[in-house]
């Protein structure tokens, strides 16, 4: 097995608990069947959100999915004029046999705009 990271990014509707929670579970679990990976393969996740975003954590979402024994960690990202508002960006550390070219990265939603290099 080789450790790989993996992006992700989703933007979410609005600054509201469920819209977070939803668009978190909707990142995460595209991330896990893009890529065929299960809870056991994820070493960690680091998530990071707009500052426009405060009404939950996003690591919340990867619980409810069964991130229980997974370290997850949860920051703002910096303000930077004329960013795309409301994203949920994560970078998952995984083990897997996938060579890196055969790693999928997801951009989801509004996101996708963020990297039309690589958004799925």
């Amino acid at each position: 097995m080789t450790v790989r990271a993996i992006r992700g990014a989703i933007q979410v509707d609005a600054n509201d608990r469920d819209a977070i929670l939803e668009g978190t579970a909707e990142l995460v679990s595209a991330v896990l069947s893009r890529n065929d990976l299960t809870t056991d393969d994820v070493i960690s996740v680091l998530f990071t959100m707009t500052q426009d975003l405060t009404a939950e954590f996003p690591a919340l979402a990867a619980r409810k999915l069964g991130f229980h024994a997974v370290p997850l960690i949860c920051a703002t990202e910096i303000p930077v004029p004329g960013a795309m508002p409301r994203v949920v960006r994560l970078m998952a550390h995984v083990e897997t046999d996938r060579p890196r070219a055969e790693i999928q990265h997801v951009y989801l939603r509004g996101a996708a705009a963020l990297r039309l290099d690589i958004a799925q």
